[in-house]
């Protein structure tokens, strides 16, 4: 087989690589921006990210301005989970990431049984615009048009929270909790707006990723926990508390994850574990508790 042979047989996994990995991205950075600003390892995370699934699938009708108005319900009431989810965590802040991971699991576990007894236990799927819901030509091969937008509105994604971060005022007051919230505190900032804030803001867009990743990982009773599980493999890949290392950590593993179907098929299931317990293995340095967010 020639390069451009190979080139032609690898392009289309290599493409759905980058796909699954900025899903796997949009799962993971609120998780990963909560723990590294806060230090709270959210286990109903994957319930924020099924609400806003559950949006998608239930307002979206195949229309644009359906879309739209899912995405604005999606991600208000992802903000929403996160708000209340702050609320419960003030009386357990101070009592460890052991406290705190309990009551996000029990969190977790209630809001699973409250949207299957809402919206019953099978899986439903999103509607997309037309537009969306078809294949295009990538070098004599079709590929969903979906996927390709999906693409492109999260590398905007990720590039407007990049700049967020490093540019505004708030991203400034989120890096020095992260380096110092006592300094924070007599500079005249309380830390725990603060994390209130990162909390909602990590719900609204987890509540956001549900709708854009409906039509990939949709609406169901196991949504929650495979979005956690994901978003948990690449946290531990990419190291907890850091955004670049989730970006890193998700093309990578998505592309292990795509390239895998084509030559190795058979353990394919197994590569995404397999990724983070050869991390775990070979990383020399602990896992990042604090800054990179």
């Amino acid at each position: 087989m020639g390069p451009l042979n190979a080139l032609d047989v690898y392009l289309i996994p290599v493409i759905d690589g980058v796909a699954y990995g900025l899903l796997l991205f949009t799962l993971a950075a609120p998780l990963t921006l909560v723990f590294g600003a806060g230090g709270v390892l959210n286990l109903a995370h994957g319930s924020l990210y099924a609400v806003g699934a559950y949006a998608a699938a239930l307002i979206s009708d195949g229309s644009w301005t359906s879309l739209a108005i899912a995405a604005a319900a999606g991600t208000l009431a992802g903000a929403a989970g996160g708000a209340l989810l702050s609320a419960a965590l003030m009386p357990v802040t101070g009592r460890g990431h052991l406290a705190q991971a309990l009551l996000t699991f029990g969190v977790a576990l209630v809001a699973g049984a409250a949207l299957v007894l809402a919206f019953g236990p099978d899986n439903l799927r999103p509607t997309v615009p037309a537009g969306l819901d078809t294949t295009v030509t990538l070098a004599g091969h079709r590929y969903p048009a979906y996927r390709l937008a999906f693409i492109a509105i999260s590398a905007i994604l990720a590039g407007g929270g990049w700049l967020a971060l490093a540019r505004s005022r708030a991203g400034a007051r989120l890096r020095a909790m992260v380096d110092d919230p006592h300094m924070l505190a007599c500079l005249g900032t309380n830390p725990h707006t603060v994390l209130a804030a990162v909390l909602t803001a990590g719900g609204a867009l987890a509540g956001l990723a549900g709708v854009l990743g409906a039509p990939i990982i949709g609406p169901g009773p196991g949504t929650a926990d495979t979005v956690l599980l994901l978003s948990l493999v690449i946290v531990v890949v990419g190291g907890l508390g850091s955004v670049g290392g989730a970006v890193t950590a998700a093309v990578g593993v998505g592309q292990v994850q795509s390239l895998g179907v084509v030559l190795a098929p058979t353990w394919t299931p197994y590569l995404l574990f397999a990724a983070m317990a050869l991390t775990l293995l070979v990383r020399r340095q602990p896992l990042q508790i604090g800054g990179h967010a």
